[in-house]
């Protein structure tokens, strides 16, 4: 006869053997989660020097359209010459001259993975990453026997950290 194993067995096995998985991922996303916080400042960034020609005569409002720049917002015109944060551009000639601050690449490529959408080749590992993360918070639930002391106590911290999860939503 073979041996019958318990749900709370296989919840403990797959969440394991996910865990050893993941934790490559997991680590990925964490390191971009924490440099994401920090993307509104120039922390980690490097300038780089563009230049780039487009067509001449772009109207000030489709510059930043061209140049491929979002919020693009020239400040003034002398002749042929736009300024804008950063740059200038040649209405006459077409040539763009401008600073951008880039992430590094490998972090770059990090944060992009973490952002990815429905159109990026790979959002179905997303997909995959936030389905096996809702899976290790329901098996959590399984790693102990509800009438222990250490299952009671797990209890008082699900409820402590769902508390401070609705207080930093609604606050």
């Amino acid at each position: 006869m073979g041996n019958k194993h318990s749900t709370g067995w296989y919840m403990r096995v797959f969440h394991r053997y996910l865990g050893y998985f993941l934790a490559g991922i997991m680590a990925v996303y964490a390191i971009s989660g924490i440099v994401l916080i920090f993307r509104d400042t120039d922390f980690l960034k490097r300038e780089r020097q563009v230049e780039k020609t487009v067509a001449a005569h772009i109207p000030a409002e489709q510059l930043g359209k061209a140049l491929e720049i979002r919020k693009l917002k020239v400040d003034k015109q002398e002749g042929d010459l736009l300024y804008f944060k950063g740059g200038t551009y040649n209405t006459a000639t077409g040539a763009a001259s401008y600073t951008v601050k880039e992430m590094p690449f490998l972090i770059d490529k990090m944060n992009h993975l973490h952002k990815a959408k429905s159109g990026d080749p790979l959002f179905f590992l997303n997909i995959f990453f936030g389905i096996s993360l809702l899976f290790f918070v329901i098996s959590t639930f399984w790693m102990f026997r509800p009438k222990t002391a250490i299952f009671r106590r797990g209890m008082y911290f699900t409820l402590a950290g769902i508390v401070l999860t609705l207080l930093l939503i609604f606050l």
